[in-house]
Protein backbone atom coordinates (compact mmCIF):
# COMPACT_ATOMS: atom_id res chain seq x y z
CA UNK A 1 0.00 0.00 0.00
CA UNK A 2 1.26 3.29 -0.69
CA UNK A 3 1.99 5.83 1.68
CA UNK A 4 -0.73 8.05 2.38
CA UNK A 5 1.43 11.36 1.98
CA UNK A 6 3.45 13.12 -0.78
CA UNK A 7 6.75 13.42 0.01
CA UNK A 8 7.97 17.33 -0.05
CA UNK A 9 11.58 17.66 -0.11
CA UNK A 10 12.52 21.35 0.54
CA UNK A 11 16.17 22.20 -0.27
CA UNK A 12 18.36 24.55 1.29
CA UNK A 13 21.68 25.76 0.06
CA UNK A 14 23.64 25.38 3.51
CA UNK A 15 25.84 27.50 5.63
CA UNK A 16 28.50 26.70 8.29
CA UNK A 17 26.16 29.20 10.43
CA UNK A 18 23.64 26.78 12.34
CA UNK A 19 20.95 29.85 12.44
CA UNK A 20 20.37 29.08 8.05
CA UNK A 21 19.84 25.42 9.23
CA UNK A 22 17.70 26.40 12.22
CA UNK A 23 15.74 28.32 9.94
CA UNK A 24 15.13 25.74 7.03
CA UNK A 25 14.06 23.52 9.76
CA UNK A 26 11.76 25.88 11.04
CA UNK A 27 10.39 26.25 7.76
CA UNK A 28 9.73 23.01 6.93
CA UNK A 29 8.13 22.38 10.17
CA UNK A 30 5.43 25.03 9.43
CA UNK A 31 4.85 23.55 5.77
CA UNK A 32 4.50 20.80 7.77
CA UNK A 33 1.81 21.85 10.15
CA UNK A 34 0.20 23.38 7.31
CA UNK A 35 -0.31 20.43 5.28
CA UNK A 36 -0.37 17.30 7.42
CA UNK A 37 -1.48 15.35 3.98
CA UNK A 38 2.18 16.22 3.51
CA UNK A 39 5.27 14.25 4.74
CA UNK A 40 7.97 17.35 4.26
CA UNK A 41 11.84 16.73 5.03
CA UNK A 42 15.15 19.46 4.67
CA UNK A 43 18.08 19.02 2.37
CA UNK A 44 20.71 21.14 2.00
CA UNK A 45 22.96 21.17 -1.19
CA UNK A 46 26.50 22.23 0.97
CA UNK A 47 27.64 22.28 4.30
CA UNK A 48 24.83 20.52 6.36
CA UNK A 49 22.67 17.23 5.68
CA UNK A 50 21.64 15.44 4.41
CA UNK A 51 21.68 15.89 0.61
CA UNK A 52 18.32 16.02 -1.52
CA UNK A 53 19.70 12.50 -2.79
CA UNK A 54 19.73 10.91 0.48
CA UNK A 55 16.12 12.95 1.73
CA UNK A 56 15.09 10.93 -2.01
CA UNK A 57 16.63 7.37 -1.12
CA UNK A 58 14.67 7.30 2.43
CA UNK A 59 10.95 8.49 0.66
CA UNK A 60 12.59 5.79 -1.86
CA UNK A 61 12.67 2.79 0.86
CA UNK A 62 9.89 3.71 2.89
CA UNK A 63 7.32 3.11 -0.55
CA UNK A 64 7.07 6.28 -1.41
CA UNK A 65 5.99 6.65 -5.53
CA UNK A 66 6.19 10.59 -5.54
CA UNK A 67 8.12 13.49 -4.47
CA UNK A 68 8.19 16.88 -5.12
CA UNK A 69 11.29 19.13 -4.63
CA UNK A 70 11.31 22.36 -3.69
CA UNK A 71 14.61 24.36 -3.68
CA UNK A 72 14.68 26.93 -1.39
CA UNK A 73 16.29 29.84 -3.67
CA UNK A 74 15.10 32.84 -4.45
CA UNK A 75 16.71 33.27 -8.30
CA UNK A 76 17.55 30.49 -10.52
CA UNK A 77 21.02 31.28 -10.40
CA UNK A 78 24.02 28.30 -10.72
CA UNK A 79 22.40 26.02 -7.41
CA UNK A 80 19.06 25.91 -9.12
CA UNK A 81 19.42 25.64 -12.29
CA UNK A 82 22.45 22.84 -12.10
CA UNK A 83 23.03 21.56 -8.58
CA UNK A 84 18.98 20.99 -8.14
CA UNK A 85 18.36 19.14 -10.45
CA UNK A 86 21.84 17.23 -10.50
CA UNK A 87 20.42 16.06 -7.19
CA UNK A 88 17.82 14.21 -8.45
CA UNK A 89 20.29 12.08 -11.35
CA UNK A 90 22.27 11.51 -8.28
CA UNK A 91 19.54 9.51 -7.11
CA UNK A 92 18.67 8.35 -10.14
CA UNK A 93 22.16 7.26 -10.56
CA UNK A 94 21.84 5.60 -7.37
CA UNK A 95 18.71 3.28 -8.00
CA UNK A 96 15.87 5.55 -6.59
CA UNK A 97 12.67 5.18 -8.79
CA UNK A 98 10.34 8.56 -7.35
CA UNK A 99 8.60 10.18 -9.61
CA UNK A 100 10.03 13.45 -8.48
CA UNK A 101 8.93 16.95 -10.04
CA UNK A 102 11.11 19.74 -9.28
CA UNK A 103 9.26 23.16 -8.22
CA UNK A 104 9.49 26.18 -9.22
CA UNK A 105 12.31 28.70 -7.07
CA UNK A 106 10.73 30.75 -4.65
CA UNK A 107 11.65 34.20 -6.43
CA UNK A 108 10.47 35.89 -10.16
CA UNK A 109 9.31 33.28 -12.81
CA UNK A 110 8.93 34.22 -16.27
CA UNK A 111 8.63 37.87 -14.57
CA UNK A 112 5.99 36.95 -12.75
CA UNK A 113 7.12 38.52 -8.78
CA UNK A 114 5.01 36.38 -6.61
CA UNK A 115 2.59 38.20 -4.73
CA UNK A 116 3.39 36.40 -1.32
CA UNK A 117 7.15 37.00 -1.80
CA UNK A 118 6.16 40.21 -1.32
CA UNK A 119 3.65 39.50 1.61
CA UNK A 120 6.60 38.23 3.42
CA UNK A 121 9.12 41.34 2.30
CA UNK A 122 6.47 43.85 4.04
CA UNK A 123 5.40 41.49 6.78
CA UNK A 124 9.16 41.37 7.93
CA UNK A 125 9.72 44.98 7.53
CA UNK A 126 5.75 46.14 9.36
CA UNK A 127 7.56 43.26 12.17
CA UNK A 128 10.99 46.26 13.03
CA UNK A 129 10.84 48.06 16.33
CA UNK A 130 12.43 50.58 17.05
CA UNK A 131 16.27 50.24 16.48
CA UNK A 132 17.99 53.76 16.59
CA UNK A 133 15.05 55.63 18.11
CA UNK A 134 14.18 56.69 14.61
CA UNK A 135 11.38 54.89 13.80
CA UNK A 136 7.99 54.25 15.81
CA UNK A 137 7.81 50.57 17.31
CA UNK A 138 4.67 48.54 16.59
CA UNK A 139 3.26 48.26 19.38
CA UNK A 140 1.71 51.20 19.01
CA UNK A 141 1.12 55.06 20.87
CA UNK A 142 -1.59 56.20 22.68
CA UNK A 143 -3.69 58.94 20.48
CA UNK A 144 -4.97 62.10 22.50
CA UNK A 145 -8.24 60.22 23.38
CA UNK A 146 -6.32 57.73 25.11
CA UNK A 147 -6.64 54.93 22.27
CA UNK A 148 -3.75 53.20 21.37
CA UNK A 149 -3.37 53.48 17.41
CA UNK A 150 -0.85 51.01 15.82
CA UNK A 151 1.70 52.34 13.63
CA UNK A 152 2.95 50.75 10.72
CA UNK A 153 7.39 50.86 10.42
CA UNK A 154 7.02 50.86 6.28
CA UNK A 155 4.83 54.38 6.87
CA UNK A 156 7.86 55.83 8.43
CA UNK A 157 10.52 55.27 5.52
CA UNK A 158 11.13 56.74 2.78
CA UNK A 159 13.49 54.88 0.38
CA UNK A 160 14.30 50.88 1.02
CA UNK A 161 17.18 48.83 0.05
CA UNK A 162 16.39 45.38 -1.31
CA UNK A 163 19.37 43.16 0.07
CA UNK A 164 20.72 40.40 -1.65
CA UNK A 165 23.33 37.36 -1.34
CA UNK A 166 24.70 38.05 -4.59
CA UNK A 167 25.22 36.28 -7.62
CA UNK A 168 27.16 36.55 -10.83
CA UNK A 169 24.55 35.11 -13.06
CA UNK A 170 22.97 38.62 -14.94
CA UNK A 171 19.57 36.93 -15.64
CA UNK A 172 19.43 35.45 -11.62
CA UNK A 173 20.02 39.25 -11.00
CA UNK A 174 17.53 40.74 -13.33
CA UNK A 175 15.05 38.55 -11.28
CA UNK A 176 15.89 40.76 -7.94
CA UNK A 177 15.49 43.41 -9.36
CA UNK A 178 12.11 42.70 -10.96
CA UNK A 179 11.47 41.50 -7.10
CA UNK A 180 12.83 45.22 -5.97
CA UNK A 181 10.78 47.03 -8.66
CA UNK A 182 7.24 45.11 -7.19
CA UNK A 183 8.02 46.17 -3.82
CA UNK A 184 8.51 49.47 -5.09
CA UNK A 185 5.27 49.67 -6.60
CA UNK A 186 3.76 47.71 -3.47
CA UNK A 187 4.87 50.63 -0.87
CA UNK A 188 5.14 53.55 -3.26
CA UNK A 189 8.57 54.16 -1.93
CA UNK A 190 11.76 53.80 -4.14
CA UNK A 191 13.87 50.54 -4.06
CA UNK A 192 17.34 49.76 -4.70
CA UNK A 193 18.94 46.38 -4.90
CA UNK A 194 21.80 45.75 -3.22
CA UNK A 195 24.17 42.63 -2.54
CA UNK A 196 25.97 40.86 0.21
CA UNK A 197 29.25 39.51 -2.48
CA UNK A 198 29.99 38.82 -6.38
CA UNK A 199 28.12 42.15 -7.25
CA UNK A 200 27.82 45.80 -6.62
CA UNK A 201 26.34 47.40 -5.12
CA UNK A 202 27.37 47.23 -1.37
CA UNK A 203 23.73 47.61 0.89
CA UNK A 204 25.63 50.94 2.73
CA UNK A 205 26.57 51.89 -0.99
CA UNK A 206 23.22 51.98 -1.84
CA UNK A 207 22.18 54.03 0.89
CA UNK A 208 24.37 56.30 0.72
CA UNK A 209 22.89 57.07 -2.87
CA UNK A 210 19.78 56.82 -1.81
CA UNK A 211 20.87 59.71 0.76
CA UNK A 212 22.68 61.62 -1.63
CA UNK A 213 19.34 61.44 -3.56
CA UNK A 214 17.46 63.06 -0.28
CA UNK A 215 16.23 60.10 1.73
CA UNK A 216 16.63 60.42 4.93
CA UNK A 217 14.46 57.57 6.60
CA UNK A 218 15.77 54.15 4.47
CA UNK A 219 15.22 50.64 5.51
CA UNK A 220 16.83 47.56 4.43
CA UNK A 221 14.45 45.12 3.50
CA UNK A 222 16.18 41.23 3.58
CA UNK A 223 15.88 39.29 0.46
CA UNK A 224 17.43 36.08 2.66
CA UNK A 225 15.37 33.82 3.59
CA UNK A 226 17.45 32.71 6.92
CA UNK A 227 20.09 34.21 8.31
CA UNK A 228 23.47 33.91 7.77
CA UNK A 229 27.50 35.65 7.86
CA UNK A 230 26.18 37.56 4.12
CA UNK A 231 23.24 38.13 6.05
CA UNK A 232 25.38 39.65 8.58
CA UNK A 233 27.77 41.20 6.37
CA UNK A 234 25.12 43.47 4.51
CA UNK A 235 23.14 44.34 7.53
CA UNK A 236 26.38 45.63 9.07
CA UNK A 237 27.07 47.95 5.45
CA UNK A 238 23.88 49.33 5.59
CA UNK A 239 23.80 50.28 9.46
CA UNK A 240 27.47 51.71 8.91
CA UNK A 241 25.90 53.73 6.21
CA UNK A 242 23.29 54.65 8.75
CA UNK A 243 19.84 53.31 7.26
CA UNK A 244 17.37 53.67 9.92
CA UNK A 245 15.23 50.07 9.53
CA UNK A 246 16.58 46.57 9.11
CA UNK A 247 14.12 43.61 8.53
CA UNK A 248 14.75 40.03 9.47
CA UNK A 249 15.05 37.57 6.89
CA UNK A 250 11.89 35.70 5.80
CA UNK A 251 12.80 32.74 7.37
CA UNK A 252 9.10 31.15 8.91
CA UNK A 253 6.80 33.80 8.25
CA UNK A 254 3.16 32.50 7.13
CA UNK A 255 3.55 34.27 3.37
CA UNK A 256 6.81 31.94 2.80
CA UNK A 257 4.71 29.05 3.91
CA UNK A 258 2.23 29.72 1.57
CA UNK A 259 4.36 30.71 -1.36
CA UNK A 260 5.98 27.20 -0.78
CA UNK A 261 2.94 24.97 -0.53
CA UNK A 262 1.70 27.18 -3.76
CA UNK A 263 5.52 25.64 -5.50
CA UNK A 264 4.29 22.15 -4.34
CA UNK A 265 0.44 22.83 -6.17
CA UNK A 266 1.84 24.10 -8.84
CA UNK A 267 4.77 21.53 -9.40
CA UNK A 268 2.57 18.69 -9.24
CA UNK A 269 -0.27 20.16 -11.50
CA UNK A 270 2.69 20.50 -14.28
CA UNK A 271 3.47 16.83 -13.65
CA UNK A 272 -0.20 15.97 -13.97
CA UNK A 273 -0.64 17.16 -17.72
CA UNK A 274 0.04 14.80 -20.58
CA UNK A 275 2.52 16.97 -22.16
CA UNK A 276 4.17 18.12 -19.33
CA UNK A 277 7.50 18.33 -20.03
CA UNK A 278 10.15 16.14 -18.32
CA UNK A 279 11.54 17.62 -15.48
CA UNK A 280 13.60 14.24 -14.17
CA UNK A 281 16.10 12.27 -16.21
CA UNK A 282 15.48 8.56 -16.12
Amino acid sequence: MRPPRLAVVLVAHGSRDPRAAQATEALTRAVGARHPEWDVRASYLDHNGPRPRQVLASFDDEGHRRAVLVPLLLTAAYHGRVDVPGEISAARAAGVRLDVELADVLGPVSGAVPDLLLDGLVTRLDAVGDLDGLVTPLDAVGDLDGLVTPLNAVGDLDALVLAAAGTRDAGARVTVEQSAAALSARLGLPCRVAYASAAPPLSGDAVRALRAAGHERIGLASYFLAPGLLWDATVASAREAGVQVVAEPLTDTPALVSLVASRVTAALLRGARPDARVLVPS
